[in-house]
């Protein structure tokens, strides 16, 4: 087999994890948040970026009416062959016009302005380089008057598992370590951070918040479940450092973890957040009006002409999620998600090595 031909399947055995393992947990959480009340106009025109495995693209497509039209992207063509089959299974409503295309969204997006009523994304803007730049270019392709949700992970996210993190850092005098930490909890945005983004991009509009929980049997099946073994752990091993560094580091978060939470699952809150902003109609400009010219002012007095003073946008509100979709998840590590055995070796943690007792230098 060729280098080429393995890392397909490797692409492949990924697309299939995240949507058989991380999606059900993870990213329909977000997207019931990004579908709550939406509506597709009359013959709309919808822009779906990283649309994935196609959650919620395919709740999407059953709200369209006949000639409405959906374009859905996603940097991953494997996590498009995988939207491609859901919509072919739909029958008829597969029919509609929806048209998937292999396209990142990094720089910038390629579409021409004022295009869609409706642009999504759900869980996007975490890959993104710059929040504001992003919803920028997103509501430079929405018509005027048309409608911007994103979903993402706010301010909060994982933060029993970062308060253990940075407990040991500073317990074992790990400076460098503990400044990467902050560094990285510091991605997450605030509410705050997210309106000023949506105001200096012309979106009118308001957050949504919802906070769901992650439920795990100890603290190996919480480093393994997918949704973190894919997802933020590496990051989190980059911040320990490397080698027996980051090895011991994670031993002392294991027994932390299990020490703190012996006999309970270990718990993570999610702060789930979904932005909805309506691309700003033009100010009307008023007709020119003839008036005397006063004389000249002091000159403490005189106009700048500068821009006034932009006004701060309301605080979001939060709506209350039905409970249904408030359930706790109780995730189990499964034991066959492994890319391919090189990767699996790579991600190993002394610490969850079956009978790996104590390391004598710790």
């Amino acid at each position: 087999m060729t280098v080429q031909q393995k890392r397909s399947l490797k692409v492949e055995k990924l697309a299939r994890i995240y949507d058989e393992e991380i999606a059900p947990v993870w990213g329909t959480r977000f997207g019931k948040m990004l579908l709550r009340n939406l509506s597709v106009p009359e013959r709309g025109q919808v822009l779906d970026i990283s649309c994935g495995t196609g959650y919620p693209t395919i709740e999407i497509l059953r709200r369209m009416s006949e000639g409405s039209r959906l374009i859905a992207i996603d940097a991953s063509s494997a996590m498009l062959d995988v939207a491609r089959r859901k919509v072919a299974d739909l029958g008829p409503l597969g029919k509609k016009g929806v048209f998937f295309r292999t396209e990142s969204p990094i720089p910038k997006l390629s579409f021409a302005n004022d295009v869609y009523d409706l642009v999504v994304c759900n869980l996007g803007l975490s890959e993104m380089p710059s929040l504001e730049h992003a919803l920028r270019d997103f509501a430079r392709v929405a018509k005027r008057g048309g409608e911007v949700r994103c979903t993402l992970p706010l301010a909060g996210t994982f933060q029993e598992f970062n308060d253990l993190y940075r407990e040991v850092l500073i317990k074992h005098d790990k400076h460098e370590a503990l400044e990467r930490l902050d560094e990285h909890i510091a991605k997450y945005p605030t509410i705050d951070h997210v309106e000023a983004c949506m105001a200096r991009a012309g979106l009118d509009g308001e957050i949504v918040v919802d906070e769901f929980t992650l439920l795990f049997k100890s603290s190996r099946e919480f480093f393994f479940a997918p949704v973190i073994e894919y997802g933020p752990l590496a990051e989190w091993k980059d911040i320990a450092g490397s080698g027996q560094e980051m090895q011991d580091v994670f031993w002392y978060i294991k027994e932390a973890i299990d020490a703190y939470f012996d006999g309970r699952p270990f718990q993570v809150t999610v702060s789930a957040g979904c932005l909805i902003g309506r691309k700003q109609e033009p100010r009307p400009v008023a007709a020119p009006v003839r008036v005397q010219v006063p004389p000249p002012p002091a000159e403490d007095e005189i106009d700048t002409d500068l821009p006034s003073r932009p006004f701060k946008m309301a605080a979001g509100s939060v709506l209350v999620a039905d409970p249904d979709d408030l359930d706790v998840e109780e995730l189990d590590a499964t034991g066959d998600v492994s890319l391919d055995d090189e990767s699996a070796e790579e991600q190993d943690l002394d610490a969850f090595i079956e009978g790996r007792k104590r390391p004598s230098h710790l």
